[in-house]
C-alpha cells in the first residue's frame, strides 16, 4: 500500500506591480493638479512673503488694461463693467454668506482701482483677499 503524500503549494503575491501602479497614479495626479489654474486671465501679481490658506469662492480680476473680470467658484472669468461688480458680488453673497472674494490685480494698475474694489467689499461686509505671488 502506497501512501500518497500531499504536496504543499506555496502561493506568493508580488506587490511590485501594485506599487508600480500606485506610483504611476501618484505621478499622474501630481502632474494634472499643476495644470489646473483657477485664474485664466494673465496678470502680473505683486510679490509677497505671506500667503493665505483661505479658499476664495469668488474672483475679481483687474488686468493691466483696467478690464474687470469676475467668476464664482469654478466658473470661467467673464468681462464686466465696474458697475456690474457690486450686483455680481451681492448675488454670490446670497448664494454663500461666508463668501471670500479674491482680488487678482495686476501690479501695474493704479492703486485707486484696487481701493475701489476694496471699498465695495467694505460697504457690503465681504471678506476680501488680495492675491499675490510668492517671493
Amino acid at each position: 500500500m502506497a501512501l500518497k503524500r500531499k504536496s504543499k503549494i506555496s502561493v506568493e503575491f508580488s506587490m511590485a506591480s501594485m506599487t508600480d501602479m500606485i506610483f504611476l497614479l501618484l505621478i499622474f495626479f501630481m502632474l494634472t493638479s499643476t495644470v489646473v489654474v483657477p485664474n485664466a486671465i494673465k496678470v502680473l501679481l505683486p510679490q509677497s512673503s505671506q500667503q493665505t490658506s483661505a479658499k476664495p469662492l469668488t474672483r475679481v480680476t483687474i488686468d493691466a488694461d483696467l478690464n474687470y473680470f469676475v467668476a464664482y467658484g469654478n466658473q470661467k472669468e467673464r468681462r464686466v463693467t465696474f458697475e456690474e461688480i457690486t450686483p455680481f458680488l451681492k448675488d454670490c453673497y446670497n448664494r454663500e454668506p461666508d463668501i471670500y472674494v479674491a482680488l487678482y490685480a495686476d501690479e501695474t494698475i493704479p492703486y485707486k482701482e484696487i481701493v475701489k474694489i476694496l471699498d465695495i467689499a467694505n460697504r457690503n461686509d465681504f471678506k476680501m483677499i488680495l492675491v499675490t505671488r510668492p517671493k
